[in-house]
């Protein structure tokens, strides 16, 4: 290095002697304890270098939790190798690791470190100071170690600011502009649309005036003359009888006017005529029902079981049939026929057998097949699952359901089928076979199967669990 005259070696240029650089000035000076350096060699070559910043214990074994995973079985799934108590370190080994480590006494076999370690069970401790380093071989690994200064700590990167920059300059004052017209001429026609100003003005007085006039001129319903019923038909019939007859300009009046009191007398009301319409159904049903019954009826004739009747009871009846235009009329004084063969209709002629003989024509019956039933044994698992045989009762209907597609076609069948199911950790069945099938047929075994490939258990615990379920199916009588 040239030095100017009059300035010495490791001088700032153009400061005095000894003084600190910016560069010296940033750099952050190690202060505590020092910290672990370990290296991890296998078959000669440096497989992982690792400082440890924070003074904690380092772990070496086959769990996935250790500081450094190895595969040994010298050790246990998790060692401590470099054991942490209160602020100094201790290296712990046991009998079948070697090593040396060079202590403030000098480099020492673990062999011979075995007679003055701390033993702790079949581990052997010996305390290390910030000047110790060494090797330890476990099996086929060695692990180098020796305590440095713990490294500054690095600040975080930062973008310079030329390159930061902020949000206006990320934005696109152009299309903002042009959008924000946009938005506001959009929303500005859509809001003219939709405003007020332009409507016409509403008077309420106007409004309710019309309301007024319209409610005056709205016509009064009609008034319907309500006729009072005659109570005393003979008392009327006299009178009639006594009025002496008038000219006979006037008698085309009376003559009308008489017309139409006995049209108004002989009138029937609505539900009456409906009553005797019904009835008269009723009659003509009875009729065909006897007409269509020929065999059972002559049958009986046949036999002499039923009496001969005397038809003058029935022409003396009070029940008649009026011809014209109307409906089923009455008599003079007669009453509607009753249906059902009582009163004075035809089902009371012949004591009714015409009806009883149709009532066993053209029956029908609904024959139904076989239905099936389905029972599930105690279902038995390798890894308990704890609603197993709940699931299992809950899909008894859909067993039943497939059997019962399987009786359509064969009627006799009936068996037992063994499933057996895996059911994966999570609680879903990840296949479900046929064990042993007897009696069914091979579409009802595999119906039984995919609804049990369907179901949803509980997580078994431990893993995953095989699962046997027995169905029988039986036919219901």
């Amino acid at each position: 290095m040239n030095v100017g005259p009059g300035q010495q070696p490791g001088a700032a240029p153009g400061g005095r002697p000894g003084q600190m650089t910016a560069v010296m000035r940033a750099m952050a000076v190690a202060t505590g304890p020092k910290v672990l350096r370990i290296g991890l060699v296998q078959a000669g070559r440096v497989i992982e270098e690792r400082i440890i910043k924070q003074r904690t214990t380092v772990t070496v074994g086959t769990n996935e939790k250790c500081t450094f995973v190895i595969a040994s079985s010298l050790v246990p799934p998790m060692f401590k190798l470099f054991e942490l108590v209160g602020n100094d370190y201790y290296v712990n080994f046991i009998d079948g690791m070697t090593g040396r480590v060079a202590l403030a006494s000098g480099i020492t076999d673990l062999n011979t470190l075995k007679g003055q370690a701390k033993k702790a069970g079949n581990v052997y401790q010996v305390k290390l100071t910030e000047e110790a380093r060494g090797k330890v071989v476990v099996g086929d690994t060695t692990f180098l170690f020796q305590f440095v200064a713990p490294p500054p700590v690095q600040p975080r990167p930062q973008l310079p600011l030329a390159v930061k920059g902020g949000v206006a300059s990320q934005i696109d004052w152009n299309l903002t502009i042009i959008a924000a017209f946009s938005f506001l001429l959009h929303f500005g026609v859509v809001g003219a649309m939709y405003s007020d100003w332009m409507d016409p003005v509403v008077s309420d007085d106007l409004n309710l005036a019309s309301l007024v006039d319209m409610m005056k001129n709205i016509p009064p319903p009609p008034v319907t003359p309500t006729e009072e019923p005659n109570t005393n038909p003979t008392t009327d019939a006299t009178a009639k009888a006594a009025t002496p007859t008038k000219t006979s300009s006037g008698g085309g009046k009376g003559t009308s006017g008489a017309t139409g009191r006995s049209s108004a007398a002989g009138s029937v009301g609505d539900k009456q005529a409906a009553a005797m319409s019904a009835q008269a159904e009723q009659m003509q049903l009875q009729m065909l029902a006897a007409l269509n019954g020929g065999s059972s009826v002559q049958g009986a004739l046949n036999r002499s079981d039923i009496p001969a009747v005397d038809l003058s009871q029935a022409a003396a009846s009070s029940a008649g049939a009026g011809r014209g235009s109307g409906d089923l009329k009455l008599g003079s004084g007669g009453a509607p026929v009753q249906g059902g063969g009582k009163g004075g209709g035809l089902g009371g002629i012949g004591g009714g057998t015409g009806g009883q003989a149709a009532a066993g024509a053209g029956s029908e019956r609904v024959v139904k097949g076989p239905t099936g039933s389905a029972q599930t044994g105690p279902a038995t698992a390798t890894v308990p699952i704890s609603d197993a045989d709940r699931v299992v009762a809950g899909l008894r209907n859909r067993f039943r359901k497939c059997y019962q597609d399987g009786l359509n076609s064969d009627p006799n069948m009936s068996g037992k089928v063994l499933i057996s199911a895996k059911v994966a950790p999570n609680g879903e069945v990840q296949s479900a076979n046929i064990a042993s099938n007897s009696g069914l047929s091979p579409g009802v075994a595999s119906c039984i199967a995919r609804v049990v490939k369907n179901a949803q258990f509980s997580a078994p615990g431990g893993g995953g669990s095989t699962l046997n379920i027995p169905v029988t199916f039986v036919q219901q009588k």
